[in-house]
């Protein structure tokens, strides 16, 4: 616990607080409606160099914050402004301060327009700075002429916030001065696509930055998401909001999709409010250009890419905590959700938006009241792309991509591409961006492995061709060949069943050991390295020809470089090329059948009748000397 200073009998204006009292933070928050503040914090931070997060939620009327030089050791102390002027509408004051602790006390000093309270804060250790106390601080005589504003200090690391029943702790880094809007993302884990999940959120938030976006960039994270994750959102310069998962009711309901499980935690949106709006964003969303236009748009707005059914992709919302609240008591109930899913709910919760006006943009930026139908371009599914391999949208800015299809193609997938013309545009996002040095590392070694296997499979191949031709099957012991009855030797059926099925596992493990995100020139580059490998060893295992076996190879090769030919004039195009090479294709595939099966069935028949011809060639003393 630190000293504290001289405590005089003085009253302060306003306040009705004596400054003598000198309470720790409780006692010295004033709880009058023009300045409510949490008074919840945790938190510590290493010596040196260190941010220091003050988080005031739901503070009024707070304009600059600025900094003073300590009084105790003359540390300095630099801080950054958090407020936006005087805003009449809840606000977060978040405050970054640096300064140097080189052992005992530093007092930091805030001002904050309105009264005159200091605040200092103390503690230093030989390894961490915790926050041991929150004190008022008399102030000097030289300090008199400011005694009509409010200094004030609240070091926090996580923002207590309380909505319903839910507990949101906003751990978070401001990189910079908060804005009145934001783009929201949420991430939870239990899903078997977490990793695919986060980096899509990292390079749709980044992607946001490079457009240099007027707006803060969030994502709500589920309490388990790792901390590593964490940390990577806050180097990006994304705020991190920490919720716990909002139980879902409708899990038990039929046809429920797992991954659905907490898609629900996406009504935390609503308790951002430190906002004006916000728009809130699935991580599948490609930005072709930015849209802070949306931020004019009224309580919630969505576009309609089902005649029917608005998407959930992205909607425009005002945070509210009364929104919040009526939302999670409609969940706690049950609320009827045709999927069980936050798509289900909303549209429940929202049926009258098809009724609703279009959203035009103002031309004077001022925000709008009310609910909007948006245009499609601010949600163009992706589907609408192939037809005519380019967009061509003529409601509203050709502004977002959705993929609202199965998991399995969403564009970060390194095989989207070219099965899916706009996944290599994600994946230009992503280079450009967050970039692919987390999986290189993973790609040289199956590189090195794939190349280390074809020489050592070519290497025991030559030997094999230049010595005897070693016996496929076993050969029965007799002086006559094997009979198919006999059973004393591999089936042929299985042999070819066995064959078959290796040349198929050739092309489905690294399809597998492939690393799901990496670009698809490396995907498919290591794909095609790896199923070449394998289907070497496969020869060598059965002993089958060479050019029958590496034609499906050759025939994937082929449909990739008619899949990624740039020149189409439409997708109906692209189609019936794919389908015609495919079909063009088809006989050779039959052909690597048949010679397989030919292959087999020639090994079978040969290697009795040699060993039959061997049987029949040896003299009885040499019998004589096996049976002895």
């Amino acid at each position: 616990m630190i000293n504290r200073p001289p405590r005089p009998e003085k009253s302060l204006p306003g306040l009705g607080l004596a400054e003598s009292s000198c309470e720790c933070l409780p006692a010295c928050l004033p709880d009058g409606p023009e300045s409510s503040l949490k008074k919840s914090w945790t938190g510590s931070l290493d010596v040196g160099e260190a941010l220091w997060q003050i988080d005031a939620a739901q503070a009024r009327n707070h304009r600059n914050i600025q900094g003073t030089e300590g009084s105790g050791g003359g540390q300095c102390v630099t801080c950054f402004d958090s407020g936006s002027g005087q805003q009449q509408q809840q606000r977060s004051a978040a405050l970054g301060i640096r300064g140097n602790c080189k052992g005992g006390r530093i007092w930091l000093e805030l001002e904050l327009f309105q009264s005159g309270l200091n605040w200092a804060s103390a503690a230093c250790s030989s390894s961490r700075v915790r926050m041991a106390e929150l004190c008022c601080r008399p102030q000097s005589h030289r300090s008199r002429a400011m005694y009509m504003k409010v200094g004030l200090s609240v070091v926090l690391a996580a923002l207590l916030f309380v909505g319903g029943l839910q507990q949101v702790d906003a751990a978070h880094a401001p990189i910079k001065s908060a804005t009145k809007n934001a783009y929201a993302t949420m991430l939870y884990m239990g899903t078997p696509r977490d990793y695919e999940f986060y980096v899509a959120a990292r390079v749709m938030l980044r992607s946001l930055a490079k457009l240099k976006v007027n707006a803060d960039l969030v994502v709500i994270a589920s309490s388990d998401v790792p901390m590593k994750w964490r940390k990577n959102f806050q180097k990006d310069g994304v705020r991190v909001v920490v919720v716990d998962d909002i139980p879902n009711p409708y899990r038990n309901q039929p046809k429920f999709d797992m991954r659905f499980m907490f898609t629900l935690n996406k009504i935390y949106a609503w308790t951002l409010g430190d906002y004006e709006r916000v728009v809130m964003l699935d991580v599948d969303n490609l930005f072709l250009q930015k849209a802070d236009e949306l931020f004019t748009c009224g309580q919630f707005c969505a576009a309609f890419i089902n005649p029917c059914i608005f998407h959930t992709g992205l909607f425009v919302l005002e945070p509210s905590n009364e929104t919040f609240n009526s939302m999670l008591h409609d969940i706690q109930i049950g609320r009827q959700n045709k999927d069980g899913a936050d798509q289900g709910f909303l549209t429940g919760y929202f049926s009258d938006l098809l009724d609703r006006p279009m959203f035009h943009p103002p031309a004077n930026g001022t925000k709008l009241n009310g609910i909007y139908r948006l245009p499609l371009g601010y949600q163009m599914d992706a589907s609408y792309y192939y037809l005519k391999l380019k967009w061509s949208v003529p409601c509203g800015p050709n502004s977002v991509v959705t993929f609202p299809s199965v998991p399995l193609l969403k564009p970060w997938y390194w095989w989207s591409y070219p099965v899916l013309p706009l996944g290599l545009s994600w994946h230009e996002q992503r280079r450009s961006t967050i970039g692919y040095g987390s999986e290189i590392p993973l790609l040289a070694a199956e590189a090195i492995f794939y190349l280390v296997t074809i020489i050592v499979a070519m290497i025991v191949r030559q030997r094999m061709l230049a010595t005897e031709r070693p016996p496929l099957i076993k050969s029965c012991l007799g002086r006559g060949p094997c009979s198919m009855e006999s059973g004393s030797y591999i089936i042929p059926f299985l042999l070819k069943v066995a064959a078959i099925l290796s040349i198929v596992a050739s092309f489905g493990i690294p399809l597998i050991i492939v690393p799901t995100t990496v670009h698809p020139l490396m995907g498919w580059g290591l794909w095609l390295l790896g199923s070449m490998s394998l289907l070497i060893v496969t020869i060598n295992i059965f002993q089958l020809p060479f050019l029958p076996v590496f034609t499906p190879w050759l025939g994937f090769f082929g449909v990739l470089l008619v899949m990624a030919y740039p020149f189409y004039s439409n997708g109906i195009i692209r189609a019936l090329a794919i389908f015609g090479y495919a079909f063009l294709a088809a006989p050779f595939v039959w052909w690597t059948l048949t010679q397989v099966s030919m292959t087999i069935d020639l090994a079978c028949t040969r290697e009795p009748l040699m060993a039959y011809a061997n049987l029949r060639s040896e003299t009885p003393q040499s019998e004589l000397m096996k049976l002895c």
